[in-house]
């Protein structure tokens, strides 16, 4: 495809798709680590068919984009594209003037009121990533919940509470909560005890224990 020189505004009679809003997450620029499906590059157009040095010119911006914001997309303005190659603009022009360019397959889409470019297969493995983020932080969430509860049961029994008291997991995970919203500060003895005693009292109040008796 070819490619305009300078950032452009959206037209708002063109049809150009929305870039995915999962990916506008600035955080997801720091990851040092990218997926790359080798396969699918080596059997590509780009690949296959290209000039060597459009080949790396491409390989680069793949990686590049993925320190972009929106992540997984590029700039529409060649003189960045050449500054992010770190080649002159002279040069991009004669990359660009292949049969094959580096932007093989690279297409514009709507960020804001801004044009950006961006390509499908950077798309789906920037959207992995969000999902591998997602599953990660959601299983290290799960563990920390649960040695939570397991440090909140040893307490209860710490301060004399029964035994059955902590196999309640229901009445655990309430405690919990209650905790998070009204305790500052780690759960440690003896401080964390009055925020415990505080809790078990709402607890009964709101029948938690033993149908509020």
């Amino acid at each position: 495809m070819t490619q305009s020189p300078d950032l452009r505004l959206v037209d708002p009679t063109e049809e150009i798709p929305e870039y995915p809003v999962e990916l506008t997450e600035a955080r997801m620029t720091s990851d040092y680590f990218t997926m790359f499906w080798h396969d699918r590059w080596l059997y590509s157009e780009t690949c296959l068919k290209a000039d060597l040095d459009v080949q790396g010119a491409a390989l680069n911006l793949f990686f590049l984009a993925r320190k972009q914001t929106p992540v997984g997309s590029l700039p529409d303005d060649s003189a960045v594209l050449a500054s992010l190659l770190r080649i002159d603009i002279e040069q991009w022009g004669r990359l660009c003037g292949r049969a094959i360019t580096p932007l093989n397959n690279w297409r514009r889409y709507r960020y804001g009121n801004k044009v950006i470019l961006g390509h499908p297969i950077v798309i789906e493995v920037a959207l992995d990533a969000v999902h591998r983020r997602e599953v990660r932080e959601a299983a290290q969430n799960d563990k920390a919940t649960s040695m939570r509860l397991k440090r909140l049961g040893e307490l209860m029994i710490e301060i004399g509470c029964d035994a059955r008291m902590t196999q309640d997991k229901i009445l655990l995970e309430r405690l919990d909560a209650w905790l998070l919203e009204n305790h500052v500060g780690q759960r440690r003895m003896p401080r964390f005890e009055a925020s415990l005693n505080a809790a078990l009292r709402h607890a009964v109040q709101m029948g938690w224990i033993n149908g509020g008796r």
